[in-house]
This record gives structure tokens, sequence and C-alpha cells, in this order.
């Protein structure tokens, strides 16, 4: 029984990431109908950055790192995107493309390809003991950060102006505009609130694994993609969702495959998110902009 405990906090530990992950790519799906492959290097530049600022201590670091993250996330989008907003869905997708690998390219002209090792908090690598089970600190701690900040994200959409006029923008965007609501604030907004949300999943991502390497937000980007889409485009409750069921389903088979399958286990991770959109092509929540006006 222990197990499946353990697993469960592993699963949700991880999920929890690709949950903030996948947040922070269908903010910005959902009012500018934009996949932003750059999403990726916002979470890799917060890590570069931690890096950087580890030796004034954590918490002076975490603030640089969250930021960097902010900044350049406002930058991107009004630099990259906003010349191009106007433009057909290709050219704002090879757009992102280009933008994700200049960023990348540049990372590596700094600091490297060779991956560095990097332990921010060591003090939350020590077990907790919860009945017969050894749960690491760091994933009571994501599991708990990732709650207050999917918690602090659904207060601020609903309960602010700003908020509103987002969910009003995901929901129509021309209609928002004509409403009077002002698209470059709305958009400045979503993004520095991407850039946010992805330098959380960066901290509690490389506190877990203390790997960083240029490559290392391509990853966490690649599944919070894929959790967008099985949650169903444009939909954060789905996103969120979406990210916590990739998660489950990537510990639980890491758990239960025989030996030999488990070095294959994105393949069957994949097939999984196959199946579910065979079955629900829209994904497993219907955004409300797709829904029928009456």
């Amino acid at each position: 029984m222990s197990w499946i405990v353990q697993a469960l906090i592993d699963a949700l530990s991880i999920g929890s990431i690709y949950a903030l992950t996948a947040l922070g790519i269908g903010l910005i799906f959902g009012i500018m109908r934009l996949i932003n492959f750059a999403h990726a290097e916002f979470i890799t530049v917060t890590v570069y950055i931690l890096v950087l600022a580890i030796g004034l201590g954590f918490p002076v670091a975490l603030f640089f790192a969250a930021g960097g993250a902010l900044v350049l996330a406002l930058l991107s989008e009004r630099l990259a995107f906003r010349p191009v907003r106007g433009a057909n869905p290709s050219t704002l997708l090879i757009t992102s493309f280009a933008l994700s690998y200049l960023l990348q390219n540049t990372l590596v002209l700094i600091f490297g390809a060779r991956p560095m090792g990097l332990n921010i908090l060591p003090s939350l690598s020590q077990p907790l003991l919860i009945g017969d089970v050894r749960v690491p600190m760091i994933q009571v701690v994501t599991i708990a950060v990732t709650i207050l900040l999917l918690l602090g994200t659904g207060a601020f959409l609903r309960k602010t102006r700003i908020g509103i006029e987002m969910r009003a923008a995901a929901v129509d965007f021309q209609m928002a505009r004509l409403l009077g609501i002002r698209a470059n604030r709305v958009i400045a907004v979503a993004f520095g609130l991407s850039g946010i949300l992805a330098s959380s999943a960066a901290v509690l991502y490389v506190a877990q694994t203390g790997v960083v390497e240029p490559r290392l937000g391509l990853h966490l980007a690649l599944i919070g993609f894929v959790a967008t889409v099985v949650g169903g485009m444009g939909s954060l409750p789905g996103a969120v969702l979406g990210g916590l069921a990739v998660g489950m389903v990537t510990v639980f088979l890491q758990v239960l495959l025989p030996a030999d399958l488990r070095p294959f286990r994105e393949a069957f991770v994949y097939m999984a998110v196959i199946m579910v959109l065979v079955l629900r092509p829209q994904g497993l929540f219907r955004p409300a902009s797709a829904r029928e006006r009456v």
C-alpha cells in the first residue's frame, strides 16, 4: 500500500510542475491563439539567473530569477510578438520558434552546452516520514507552492478587473476590444503572468533535479503543450488538469511497467495522449470560446 502513496505523491509533485507550465502556455494561447514555444526559454533563463545569483542567497536569487523571467516575457511580447500580432497564425508560430532558438543559442554561447549541477535548497532534500513512506521535503513544498500559485492565479483572474478583462479576451478577443478592453495591456499582463508561472516551474523543477542545461525548458514546454492539448486548447482549468494527468500517467507507468519497457515510458505516455484525443478531439474540457452562442 505504501508504494501507492509514494507513487501518488511523486505523481502530484511532477504533475504540479507540468500544470504550472501548461497554465503559462494556456494563458497566452487563450488570448492570442499563439502556441508560444519561447515559453521554454522563459524557464531556462530563470534557471541560469539562479546560477548567477545563488551566491547572494536563495531569496535574493529567487527575486532576480522571477524578475528576469517577467522582464523577458514582457520584452518578447513588446519586441517580437506585438509587431506581428495581426499576422496569420503560422507567422506567429514561426516567430515563437525563432525567438526560442535565438534565446537557446544565446545561452549556449554564454554558458556552454554542458550540463551544470545546481543545489539551490539542500535542506529540502531531507525526507519527511508519513507512516511508512519517506517523502522528500521538496516534493511536499512543490505541491504546496503549486496549490498556492493556482489559487492565486484563479483569484487574480476572477476578482481583479484586469483578470476579468483577460477572461473576456480569451472568450472573444475582438468583441472584448470593441467593448473597450485595451488589447496591449491585457496581452502584456498575460505574458507577465506567463513569465512568473514559468519561473515558478523552473525553480521547483531544478530544485528536484539539480541539473541545469540550455535545453532544460524545452522538455517542460513540450509536456506543457501536450497537457494543454489534452486539457482542451484555450481552457485554463483544462491545462492545469491536463498537466496533472500527464504527470500521473508518467509516474504510474514508471512504477507499473516491467523493467525492460521502462525506457519506452514516454512512448506509452504519448500513446495515452493519442487515445484521449481520438476519444475527445476537443480535449478533456471544452473552452468557453468554443461553445455555441445563442
